[in-house]
Formats: C-alpha cells, sequence, structure tokens
C-alpha cells in the first residue's frame, strides 16, 4: 500500500479510491482474523512462524536501516544526540543476532485474544484515520501554502506505521518486537517533522530522542535476557508464566521504562505535545490508535508480573500523577488540539496505573479504557481539524455557539466528549473499576489521584461542552466544508462510540474477560449486568437530547430573546456595555483557565522533575540492584 501510494499523482481520484478501497480491504482482514480468535475458544493454534531463517536476516537489515536513517537525518539537521541513542540501543541487538546471542524462542508469532482486540482497534480506528487523511491532506495545502505538498509521502508513512503495529502486536518474539518497536519510532518522527519548519524539525528530534531512549531500555532487557539463559524464556507470552523472581523483574522493569516514554508519561510526555506541529491526522494516529498505545499494551502484558514488586508500584505512582497533573494543566489551555493531547497523557496515565497493580481489576480497567480511548480520541481530533478548517480556529473559545455555526460538526464532537467521561459511556464505568483496583491494592495516594484527577477532567471537558452547545444572539451557522472522504471516517467512528455503550456487557464477557483467563489464569465476575445495560440505555437517549434541545428547541421562532446580564447596563448587542462612567465598553466572556494556579509555565517543569525522579529510583533499585 505504502508503496502504491507514493507512486500515485498528488491530487488524483485514483489515489482516494486506492486509500479507501485498500484501507477497507486492510480493516475487513483484521476484523476477519479478531473475530476468528476471539470465537476459537483456543487461542493456541494461531501460532506461525516458529522456525525461521530469512525473516531473520530481513529485522537485521531492518535494523541496519532504521540506525543508518537517523544518523543521516541527524547529521542533516545537526542533533547529534539522537545518533548516540540510536546507536547505543541498536548495537547491542544487532551484536546478539550477528553472534547468535540473540534472544529467539519458537514462536515468532502469535495472535492471542488481547492481540486480537489490538487487532480490531488498529485496523479498524488506524484505517479510519487514515482514509480521513486522504481528504484532508487535499484541503491542507490550500491553508499552508508554506508548506511543500509531500501528502503522498505523509500517507505512505501512515500506512508503514500501521503495518509495524500489526507486526508489533502480532510478534511473541521478544527481538522482533524491538523491531517494529522502533520503526514506530522512526515513522513518528518522520510524520511530526512534515512541515520542515525549525519547530517542526525541533518537536520530531524530541519525539526521536524520548523514544529511542526507551529503545536502549527495551535493548538493555534484551540483553541481559540474553546474558542470563537461566531467566527460561525468550517470547513475550512466557513472561507472565514465569515467576516474579529478582532475574525476571530486572528485563519487566527496563521493558516498563521502554513502555512509559512509548505512552508519553511524565517525564516524556513533552513529545506527545509537540507532536501537534503536523497535520491533524498524525496527531489523532499517535495519540489514538497506534503510537502511545503500543507504550500500554506492553505494560498490560507485563502486569501480572508486577503484582507486588517495587516496578509495579513505582508504575503505578507514576501512572496516577501523570494522570493527575495532566488533567490540571489540561484545564489551562483553550487550544483544542492541546487540550486533546493533555487528555491523552492524563488517560494513558490511568491505563498506566491500572496495569501497575497487576490486579484482574486494573488491567480489566486498563483494556477497557484502551479500547473507549482510542475510538473517542479519534473521533474528536478529527472532528477538531475540520472545526479548524471551516471557521479558522481551534481555539475553544470560538467554538461558543458551534451548535448553531457548525450543528453538524458540534452534534459529533458532543458524542466524542460525551465518550470521554460521562455516564454510561465506558470511559467513566472503567474509572470505577480502576478506583476498586487501588482501594484493593491500599493506597491512599493512588485513591486521591484517581478521585481529584477525575475532577479536574470533569472541569475540563464540561467547559468545552458547555461552549459547545451555548446559544447566544449572533450566532449563525457557517458553510460546512468538511469533505466526505473525511465524513467516511468521522461517521463509523461515531457510531461506533453510542454501538458501544449497548455493547458493553458484551465486550466485558467476550472481549475482555478472556484476556484476563489466559494472563491470571482465573475467572472475575462480570461488572456489567442486564439491570445496568437499560440504565445505560437511557442515559444515552438522554444524552442525545442535550445538542438536540439546543438546536431546535432554544432557538425557535416564538424564542424569547434576553440580553446577558453583565456587569453594567447591556449595550443591546450582547458585545458591549455602559460602564459607571457612562462609557462603552467590549464585553468578552471566556472560561475559566486557573492560569495563577497552576499553568503551564507552574506546573509542567515541576512535574518533570518530580516524574524524573521517580524514574530514575525505579531504575536504581531494581537493574542496579540486581548488577
Amino acid at each position: 500500500m505504502a508503496i502504491i501510494i507514493g507512486c500515485l499523482k498528488k491530487t488524483s481520484v485514483l489515489r482516494s479510491a486506492v486509500i479507501i478501497i485498500g484501507g477497507f480491504t486492510i480493516m475487513i482482514a483484521a476484523i476477519y482474523v479478531a473475530v476468528s480468535v476471539l470465537t476459537s475458544g483456543d487461542t493456541s493454534q494461531f501460532v506461525f512462524l516458529q522456525h525461521t531463517e530469512l525473516p531473520d536476516k530481513f529485522v537485521i537489515a531492518g535494523e541496519i536501516f532504521l540506525m543508518g536513517l537517523v544518523c543521516f537525518l541527524s547529521i542533516k539537521y545537526k542533533k547529534y544526540y539522537a545518533i548516540i541513542f540510536s546507536l547505543v540501543g541498536t548495537i547491542p541487538v544487532l551484536w546478539m543476532d550477528l553472534t547468535g546471542r540473540a534472544v529467539e524462542g519458537n514462536m515468532h508469532l502469535r495472535i492471542d485474544t488481547f492481540a486480537a482486540v489490538m487487532y480490531l482497534i488498529v485496523g479498524i480506528v488506524g484505517i479510519l484515520i487514515c482514509i480521513y487523511a486522504s481528504g484532508y491532506m487535499k484541503d491542507y495545502h490550500h491553508h499552508h501554502t508554506d508548506v511543500q505538498d509531500r501528502s503522498n509521502y505523509f500517507l505512505a508513512l501512515m500506512f508503514v506505521f500501521l503495518g509495524a503495529m500489526f507486526g508489533l502486536i502480532s510478534s511473541d518474539n521478544l527481538g522482533w518486537i524491538y523491531f517494529f518497536w522502533e520503526i514506530t519510532s522512526v515513522c513518528s518522527f518522520l510524520m511530526i517533522g512534515y512541515t520542515r519548519t525549525q519547530e517542526a524539525v525541533d518537536n520530531s528530534f524530541r519525539a526521536l530522542w524520548m523514544n529511542l531512549l526507551g529503545g536502549c531500555g527495551f535493548a538493555a532487557g534484551l540483553l541481559y535476557c540474553s546474558l542470563n539463559p537461566e531467566l527460561g524464556f525468550s517470547n513475550l507470552s512466557q513472561v507472565t508464566q514465569t515467576g516474579a523472581s529478582e532475574l525476571v523483574i530486572v528485563p519487566v522493569t527496563l521493558f516498563a521504562f521502554a513502555a512509559l516514554t512509548k505512552s508519553a508519561q511524565f517525564p516524556f510526555s513533552r513529545w506527545l505535545l509537540g507532536a501537534m506541529v503536523a497535520p491533524t491526522p498524525s496527531s489523532a494516529l499517535l495519540h489514538s490508535a497506534t503510537m502511545v498505545k503500543i507504550g500500554v499494551y506492553m505494560l498490560i502484558r507485563v502486569s501480572p508480573v508486577m503484582y507486588g514488586t517495587l516496578t509495579g508500584i513505582m508504575i503505578t505512582v507514576i501512572g496516577g500523577f501523570t494522570f493527575f497533573a495532566a488533567s490540571l494543566l489540561a484545564i489551562t489551555v483553550s487550544d483544542g488540539k492541546k487540550v486533546l493531547a493533555y487528555s491523552t497523557i492524563s488517560n494513558l496515565g490511568l491505563i498506566t496505573a491500572c496495569a501497575g497493580t497487576g490486579t484482574t481489576e486494573g488491567v480489566w480497567a486498563a483494556i477497557m479504557l484502551v479500547l473507549f480511548h482510542a475510538v473517542s480520541k479519534s473521533l474528536l481530533f478529527q472532528t477538531v481539524g475540520d472545526i479548524e478548517n471551516c471557521m479558522g480556529s481551534r481555539d475553544i473559545e470560538d467554538m461558543h455557539g458551534l451548535i448553531i455555526k457548525l450543528p453538524r460538526l458540534a452534534f459529533i464532537m458532543i458524542i466524542g466528549i460525551c465518550g470521554m467521561f460521562m455516564a454510561p459511556f465506558g470511559m467513566l464505568v472503567s474509572k470505577w473499576a480502576a478506583l476498586k483496583s487501588f482501594v484493593d491494592s491500599g493506597s491512599v495516594w493512588l485513591v486521591l489521584f484517581l478521585v481529584f484527577g477525575s475532577g479536574s477532567t470533569l472541569f475540563y471537558w464540561a467547559k468545552w461542552l458547555g461552549k459547545i452547545c451555548a446559544v447566544i444572539h449572533q450566532s449563525f451557522e457557517l458553510d460546512d466544508i468538511t469533505p466526505r472522504s473525511e465524513m467516511i471516517s468521522i461517521f463509523p467512528l461515531t457510531t461506533m462510540i453510542v454501538v458501544m455503550c449497548f455493547a458493553f456487557p458484551w465486550m466485558s464477557g467476550h472481549m475482555v474477560q478472556p484476556i484476563l483467563d489466559e494472563a491470571f489464569h482465573t475467572n472475575i465476575p462480570d461488572v456489567i449486568g442486564t439491570g445496568d445495560s437499560i440504565v445505560m440505555m437511557i442515559m444515552v437517549a438522554m444524552i442525545f437530547m442535550i445538542p438536540i434541545g439546543s438546536r431546535f428547541l432554544s432557538i425557535g421562532k416564538n424564542s424569547k430573546m434576553t440580553m446577558s446580564y453583565v456587569a453594567g447596563v447591556n449595550a443591546g448587542d450582547d458585545r458591549h456595555y455602559i460602564d459607571s462612567f457612562g462609557k462603552e465598553r467590549a464585553l468578552y466572556m471566556s472560561n475559566w483557565y486557573m492560569n495563577d494556579y497552576f499553568g503551564e509555565k507552574k506546573l509542567l517543569r515541576p512535574c518533570i522533575y518530580v516524574a524524573t525522579v521517580l524514574v530514575a529510583v525505579m531504575l536504581i533499585i531494581v537493574v542496579g540492584g540486581a548488577f
């Protein structure tokens, strides 16, 4: 797909047709594989490439190519520090491969229940983002005339990225996982730097070195495994079957460190914030379905091993701290994409904290959060991008009265926002399971992080929702110029959020429960019953009445138009008022962002310092103690 797209004309109808047809073909294939695994009842039969030589040589060649590419671009842009991280991570792995010390197990590809669920996320959400991008990139260069049109290159990178994701979640061999891990790091680096502006270059290299640092941690874990053959495992699936001994915890800690960088946890969160300089499809891809999910995917995989260990405690604390701090920072910004970025970091922190507990409830909550976050956040990023194209702004304050200005996009965004924080959408129910897990772990700090983090989450989402649903006298409908090709992606995602509300009990029993059975070899009772499902359906219907009422009831022809109350006499246009001296002054109403209390300048750097100390303590005690 990537090669074909790269050869087509940039504005041709054929390119869009290839992306749509090819994308849906990949989606259907992914759904077929996932459904086959989920309905099989025995995932042990889905094991492939037990003995291979040629693919291993291909992996070695790929690792050399990626290292050479990073070195070349680092020299070109004079970012020499990235070369160091690339060499430190790749050379030990190449040494193990070429000297026969590589961690080679009998199974290279294995698709179990968790991999099948990830297939659905990547195959559906990821492909829909690519289809959205085919329409978005046509108009992108009309609004950004100073940026060279390399849209074929960008779209091809997206499909390479998805291919690496499929490879990673299908791989059971640790060496192959490292290879696909590095591909995603390099692809995200190239997508973030698409515009080639100085800001884009700086942000792309920040993302590169942080993710390569995680790759160094992953490589160190592989090296430790190769030097300690008594560990007894060479595949990821075998890690959770091994007791939580001191030897096992060392590579698990290094893998968890790599996962922290990939999932943009503090202190590695700045690379994800900087990714917003790239076109919106890149942000949607990195924030929702792929890049950041790799980190939490790895953490959930090794979660049972971390139960009751110092590594598990530290991972949970780092995740809980990130959830709380990022939710506070989201309150202080009005840029729509930046709010979504902090929200992503915050939710990833909650998923990380759940995985760190190593309990069945924690893993259940983490998987559910992954599912709902992938769909909701992808929809929100795409909708914000379309609103920006229609209005010329993505500032939340400019979305005042959006339900009148762009009713279709506003209605879609309301569903996306509700999916992130309101009942009966799964994010809220999953937080309840997370709270139970934290209470069972006996950690007061984790409970406080969750309670106050959820409160601040409610604050920034409610502000945004209120702005969209507000009805003002000067509201007038704008032209919705969203292309049909983008709606091919947006409408299915919107439908998925609603359907997932009703399918929540089924998802728990047929998708999440088998994952727990495979990881913990035990059963837990269903969290959602039939009675709860009925209540959820009623709540869904009530939620839909909010935008419908705002759109059709509040602005009827016979509605009484009342001027807003201001600290003075309203001048009659709701935009000016007469002060106590009889002078007319401009009126501006906005949300409260609390910058004086915990704005980015006051809170971001201290959070990075605190998290750095926590990560350093974990590595020094666990890894340093082993040597």
